[in-house]
C-alpha cells in the first residue's frame, strides 16, 4: 500500500482534522489524525494491518504489543497479519503495565505498533515495558510517522516502519500561535479520556 492509498483512507473518512489541538503528547497542533473514524472499518483496518504486517515479516516477531487505546486496533490486525498475537499495555497510574493476564516471555520479539507516532514518547514507554521482562523490541511501526525532523528515522536506534510519513507542526503550548490568537483547544486523544469525565 502507497502513502497515496494510506491518505485516501484518512480523507474518505473525515479522520484528517483541522482546528486546534492538544496531542496525546501535550503538544498543540492545527491538524489531528482521528484513526478510529479510518479503524472502524474492518476493511480498511484489515488492509491496514495487513500492510503493516508486509513491513514486519522480516523482523519474525512472535508478538506485536500496543499501547491502548489507540493502538488497538491496528496492532489486532498487524497480528492478524503476521500470524501471532497481539496484546496491549495500559497506562495505570500513568504507567504502562499489562493487565487482563497478558504477559511475555523472556527472549520473545516483540514489534511495538501504535495508530500514529508523534514524539515518540508512549512508544518508549513501551519499550521500557517489554525490556523490563526481558523480552526483545525488533521493531515498531504504526500507520503515520509524524515526528517532524525525526520522521523514518529509528526510534532509539529500533528499526522504525510505517505507512505514511506526514509533516504537521506541533507546538509546545507556550509557542503555539493559535494558544496566541484565543483559539479554543481540544483535546481528543485518549490520553485525556479520564481527565474529561
Amino acid at each position: 500500500m502507497n502513502p497515496e492509498a494510506v491518505r485516501k483512507h484518512f480523507e474518505g473518512t473525515g479522520a484528517l482534522l483541522s482546528g486546534h489541538f492538544k496531542l496525546s503528547s501535550g503538544l498543540h497542533s492545527d491538524r489531528y489524525l482521528q484513526c478510529a473514524k479510518v479503524l472502524q472499518w474492518p476493511a480498511r483496518a484489515e488492509a491496514l494491518g495487513a500492510a503493516l504486517a508486509a513491513k514486519l515479516s522480516a523482523f519474525s516477531p512472535t508478538v506485536v504489543v500496543s499501547p491502548a487505546m489507540g493502538g488497538l486496533i491496528i496492532g489486532q490486525e498487524v497480528g492478524r497479519g503476521l500470524g501471532c498475537r497481539a496484546i496491549f499495555a495500559e497506562r495505570t497510574e500513568g504507567v504502562f503495565t499489562f493487565r487482563r493476564g497478558f504477559a511475555l516471555e523472556p527472549g520473545e520479539r516483540v514489534v511495538v505498533v501504535e495508530d500514529v507516532v508523534t514524539t515518540g514518547k508512549s512508544t518508549r514507554e513501551v519499550f521500557d515495558l517489554v525490556r523490563s521482562v526481558g523480552a526483545e523490541v525488533v521493531a515498531t511501526s504504526g500507520i503515520v510517522d509524524r515526528r517532524g525532523a525525526e520522521i523514518g528515522k529509528p526510534i532509539d536506534s529500533v528499526p522504525a516502519a510505517f505507512l505514511l510519513e506526514l509533516d504537521v507542526p506541533a507546538w509546545k503550548p507556550e509557542a503555539c500561535p493559535l494558544c496566541a490568537k484565543g483559539e479554543p483547544v481540544v483535546a481528543p486523544g485518549s490520553r485525556f479520556l479520564a481527565q474529561k469525565a
